[in-house]
Order: structure tokens, then sequence, then C-alpha cells
């Protein structure tokens, strides 16, 4: 199955988009229902070249009867020229024969967590990342639960694909980033990623953890250069990494059942990696999920994808990949093509496309001349 990902504003506004996902030989589109700041490019769209999603932004129409008493309220999306973005491009695919599925980002939410400093996530050293709602907080938990809700009755999609469903950490977060002189090893970075806001720090103490303690632990990890979080929590990193998949579990158990109950057997896919030090758009799912597709990031070195896929698919659940189709990569159909197929030997069952509506012209022949060679 090809699933090619897209955004409201690809659609909306473009009759001849439908369309042309459709043939570039899609089975379905991921349709961003929720998502964070961006800077887009539409290059063929007909009456703009780039959007500015200037904040995160709610897709479906923001209800105020659902949200009414809620701190965490998303916001609408006025950049684009519609009452509902979402439901407007659904209908523009379903007619194109395209199934639709609600690309929902959660945790992700920089307009939110600048205004709300108390529910973000904040490292060792005390320095709040107000891109990421940190879920340790109930109200970051009734936030994410609330919007799948929303966005499963209004968007009425054919399925659901949920990213950052737990903490973000140090990665993705800022404009401008300018962060990788730092040389930080991937064990610093997973020990920056680490949280002691409020609600976290409280989750340590319950487990019999100091939370000042260890947070001294972390520090010296960061700036020891630690070989790997375990070398710099020592005998602590079992019930640390126990608490923080355990969060990550609580929240996706939550959303799911939630989503479940709203639409019993729709399918459910999760952004989502089998390490469990991972935060981000693809957080830690170890050891393990009850989710109909878990779709692991492809956009690193073919050997790390792959080594990724074959973890994922360890946990006995089907696997995606999540291939990046832009720069660095090239607009070469064999070589995406190539990509594709050696996916799909790691474990792999669905290829995402990132991204249909970043695309060139000639990016997307290539998605199609891949995904008409594989045996997807």
């Amino acid at each position: 199955m090809n699933v090619v990902y897209a955004y409201p504003w690809d659609i909306v506004g473009d009759p001849e988009a439908a369309g042309r996902l459709k043939g570039v030989g899609a089975d379905a589109v991921a349709l961003a229902a929720s998502y964070h700041t961006t800077r887009a490019a539409t290059p063929l769209h007909p009456a703009h070249r780039l959007v500015d999603a200037r904040h995160s932004a709610c897709y479906v129409p923001v209800r105020p009867e659902a949200w009414r008493g809620a701190r965490l309220t998303p916001a609408g999306a006025p950049w684009v020229a519609s009452a509902d973005p979402f439901g407007e491009a659904r209908d523009a695919l379903r007619d194109a024969g395209l199934p639709v599925h609600a690309w929902t980002v959660l945790t992700h939410n920089s307009l939110l967590g600048t205004a709300n400093p108390d529910l973000v996530v904040r490292n060792a050293f005390g320095e709040a990342y107000p891109y990421a709602l940190c879920p340790a907080a109930q109200e970051v938990r009734d936030y994410c639960a609330t919007l799948v809700q929303e966005i499963v009755e209004l968007g009425r999609p054919d399925a659901l694909i949920l990213e950052a469903c737990g903490a973000l950490g140090f990665r993705h977060g800022g404009h401008h980033e300018k962060t990788d002189g730092a040389d930080w090893s991937p064990a610093q970075v997973a020990l920056l990623s680490l949280c002691f806001c409020a609600a976290c720090a409280a989750r340590y103490e319950a487990a019999g953890l100091d939370p000042a303690w260890l947070r001294g632990l972390v520090r010296k990890g960061v700036d020891g250069a630690a070989p790997s979080v375990e070398d710099a929590l020592g005998g602590t990193a079992d019930t640390v990494r126990g608490l923080r998949t355990g969060l990550a579990g609580e929240l996706r158990d939550l959303l799911l059942g939630r989503a479940r109950s709203l639409r019993p057997g729709m399918p459910i896919a999760l952004h989502a990696s089998a390490d469990p030090w991972a935060t981000g758009p693809f957080a830690t799912v170890a050891p393990g999920v009850d989710a109909d597709l878990l779709v692991g990031n492809c956009w690193n070195a073919l050997e790390v994808d792959e080594a990724g896929l074959r973890a994922l698919a360890a946990l006995g659940r089907r696997v995606g990949a999540y291939l990046l189709a832009l720069p660095p990569r090239p607009a070469d159909g064999a070589a995406l093509s190539w990509l594709a197929d050696s996916y799909t030997a790691a474990g792999a069952q669905e290829i995402h496309w990132y991204h249909g509506g970043l695309a060139s012209a000639a990016r997307l022949e290539a998605i199609a001349r891949a995904i008409a060679r594989s045996p997807q």
C-alpha cells in the first residue's frame, strides 16, 4: 500500500490536486488534520506558491462547546480559505477515489506551549522546550484526547495517523535551529530530551527517585559526553526508562481507546520508534502497542532506517516506512524504488511518501515511477 502525505492547502483551491495525487499511484492520502508551524512551498497550486502556517492549527472546525473550560484549545487556520479545510480537502480526495487518513500531530504545538510554559518539556538544566507539550500533565492528555475526538467526529476520516504521540525532546524544535555545531551524540541528545517539568518530577518522586539528584546525573552525562543513557543514569536507568515508556504508553492507550470508542474498526497508525528513549514525532512504542500500523522514520542513512524498521517489526505489528522523497533524496524514480524495495525487505508493508504537496512536478513523477516499479 502506498500512502502519500498532503496538507489541506495543497487541495483546497486546486481542482487538479486530488487527481494529481491519484495519478502518482497513491492508494490513500494522509491529510493533515492538526499540524505544527511550518512554511510550505506549493509549487503546483494555481493560486499560490507558498503557505505560511504561522502557528500550530487544527484543520477541522474548532467547536467552542468541545473545548469549553479547557486551557489548551487549538487555533484555527486563517491561511486556508475554507471554514473546514480538512473536510473540503477530504471530499475532493474521496471524489477522486482516494481514502483519507487523518494525519494528527499531538504534542508538538509551539503556540500552546509558549502560552502555557508550565505544561511543556523542561530539561535537566531547567530550560523549557516551548514547542513540546508534556503528556505527563493531565491537561495535555485531555487536550490530545479531545483533539482526536474532534478529528474523528468532524473529520470523518477513513483511518487515523497519530504523530508526536508521546513527549517531544531536544530535536524538532525551533526556527532557524542552530544546535548542530555542539556535536552532541545521540546519547547526549536523549539525555537532553528527558523531562523535569513539575508533572514529570512528581512521577520520579512516586517511583522513589529524587528529581534533583536525577537531574544532576543527567547534567553530568550531557557535559561529560556519556556514551549511553544507561551509562549516565547507572542503576536508575531501568526505572527512568520504564517511566518514559510508560508515559508514552498511557497517552497511546488513552487516544486509541477514545478513537475506537467513536469509530470501532477504524485503522489507527502511529509514527513510532522501538527505541525506548525515542522522543519527538516518532515517539517510543517500547515495549509494545495495540495499534494497527507502526510507521518508522526513513529519512536517515539506509542502514539506520532498516534497523529501525526491523525493530518495529519485532513488536509484532504491521510496519510502514515514512520515506522522504524530498531533498537531499534525488528526484529519481529508480533511486526511490530501490529505497522502497529496501524498506520492504526490512519489514515495511506500507510505504508512506513524504510529501505530495511539497514535491515539484519532477519529484511527483519520480514518486509515480517508483510506485509503478514497486511490488507494494
